[in-house]
């Protein structure tokens, strides 16, 4: 909530539309719409996405017994949604994999003022880095497969600077409790073109060195 809160700015909005991609049993989300309309008082639009059945009806009939009636759910796949209304902020918590870049994609594409994710089982670049000059890090399976994830977060900020967010890199949980605790906070910002630029060529300087192929890549530059 404090990060949440913290991209929300000195003067938040009076009104939000929220997605909230890969929301699962939904904990986050209930959470944050009791948060920003009974202690912000704003009016939040929350939807919540999610491709297991079983777990979306459970959310719905907890909305309706607490009576949060703009909080609704979906059975749904991340990639080719389409919302009822242009949302204002987009949040996904463990997205598996590409579903992160999908979601990261959708959110630029809809215009998307704040973009809150937190990555998880980033394997793509795993099984594709190839590199001689730095064959250290590709010579141990465990640090291969680290120095991997680190590369797909790298390259997905640098990225989202190429799109004019401001994007910061936080640790939201500490290390002790999960390793998978890095947050990218995304703030629609009007960026100089040459800041932009050169946020692209970071990004296509790493996918050059390590032959990597990344989804988030192709989707920004191909469409």
């Amino acid at each position: 909530m404090e990060i949440i809160d913290d991209a929300l700015g000195k003067t938040p909005p009076k009104e939000l539309n929220i997605i909230d991609f890969g929301c699962g049993k939904s904990y986050l989300t209930f959470v944050l719409y009791h948060y920003l309309t009974e202690v912000k008082g704003i009016t939040a639009h929350i939807n919540g996405l999610d491709l297991k059945a079983d777990v979306i009806k459970k959310c719905i009939a907890l909305a309706g017994k607490y009576g949060y009636k703009n909080l609704h759910f979906s059975i749904g796949d991340i990639n080719g949604y389409k919302p009822e209304r242009k949302p204002d902020m987009v949040i996904t918590l463990h997205a598996c994999d590409t579903a992160t870049d999908y979601a990261l994609y959708n959110a630029v594409s809809w215009g998307a003022d704040r973009i809150i994710s937190v990555p998880c089982c980033q394997h793509e670049l795993n099984g594709q880095i190839r590199t001689e000059k730095f064959s250290a890090l590709t010579d141990y399976g465990l640090i291969k497969e680290r120095f991997s994830a680190l590369a797909t977060d790298a390259i997905r900020g640098k990225l989202l600077e190429y799109m004019g967010y401001k994007v910061q890199m936080l640790e939201f949980v500490d290390f002790a409790h999960s390793p998978k605790n890095l947050l990218i906070r995304a703030v629609k910002r009007g960026v100089p073109t040459a800041k932009r630029e050169a946020s692209l060529k970071k990004a296509e300087a790493l996918i050059e060195e390590f032959g990597f192929e990344p989804t988030l890549y192709r989707l920004f530059t191909e469409n």
